[in-house]
């Protein structure tokens, strides 16, 4: 029963992330009250907003204008709905559960805004940097500690290598391409997650990410000569595999 609950809550958290995919690059967040399409701008009914159902109910077509609701949105909802089932699973019904859902949603935002506008929103890496500074003071175990302080100073030092390492990175690309090689929505976004994970696993993220981003920027490069790639996705993936395996992969590692 508490694994059907989570899943139809995950769906549901899904279905609000991704009104903060579409409106927080619009800068309309605050400004309409009810979902709408976004071709004929109509307002959308509740019976037509239930998560996944009215989707498929629907056939994937507005039921107004019939232009097609693109797949991410119940995309988004599935994979949502998946993590925090996953994530219960692993933490239980804890505090590590709540925060590292935050965590989840937040690189989920990061993700699908990065991958259609090229940009990572501040009020999900800013905000959510602030506030793993002040879950890590409140929570200390968030970091492995049981002070307070540490807790803080941990998750500082998280965000300073985080965002300290890929904004070196940045700037050695740029003088060896001699063009922008690394956007400061990514260094704030990774930043962001060392305030969650800590200095360690950060750096893990920060060494993985690259391995997913290289193979899919050399098929494109090779097959549509594409010359960038959005990389908050796997800057998001490599986190995901910190948080989960992390400490299995820094003692396979020898760390």
């Amino acid at each position: 029963m508490k694994i059907c609950l989570i899943f139809i809550f995950g769906l549901a958290i899904g279905s609000f992330l991704n009104v903060c995919i579409y409106r927080l690059p619009k800068g309309i967040f605050f400004k309409e009250r009810f979902s709408f399409c976004p071709d004929c701008e109509q307002r959308i009914r509740w019976f037509d907003n239930i998560p996944l159902v009215s989707y498929i109910l629907l056939k994937g077509r507005c039921r107004y204008c019939r232009q097609r609701i693109s797949f991410i949105y119940p995309l988004v909802e599935l994979i949502s709905g998946l993590s925090l089932l996953f994530l219960f699973i692993y933490f239980g019904l804890t505090p590590l559960f709540f925060i590292y859902s935050f965590l989840i949603c937040a690189l989920l935002v990061a993700t699908f805004v990065d991958f259609k506008e090229r940009i990572v929103p501040d009020e999900i890496t800013l905000g959510g940097l602030v506030l793993g500074l002040l879950l890590s003071f409140i929570y200390p175990s968030l970091q492995g500690v049981s002070s307070h302080w540490t807790g803080l100073f941990e998750s500082f030092l998280g965000a300073l290598v985080g965002g300290g390492f890929l904004y070196l990175t940045g700037i050695l690309g740029k003088i060896v391409f001699r063009k922008e090689s690394m956007g400061g929505g990514d260094v704030k976004l990774l930043a962001m997650v060392g305030a969650f994970l800590g200095w360690k696993m950060v750096l893990l993220t920060f060494f993985i990410s690259p391995f997913f981003g290289a193979a899919v920027g050399i098929v494109l490069k090779l097959k549509k000569k594409v010359e960038t790639i959005p990389y908050a996705p796997f800057l998001s993936l490599g986190s995901v595999i910190s948080l989960i395996w992390g400490r299995e992969i820094l003692i396979w590692l020898g760390f």
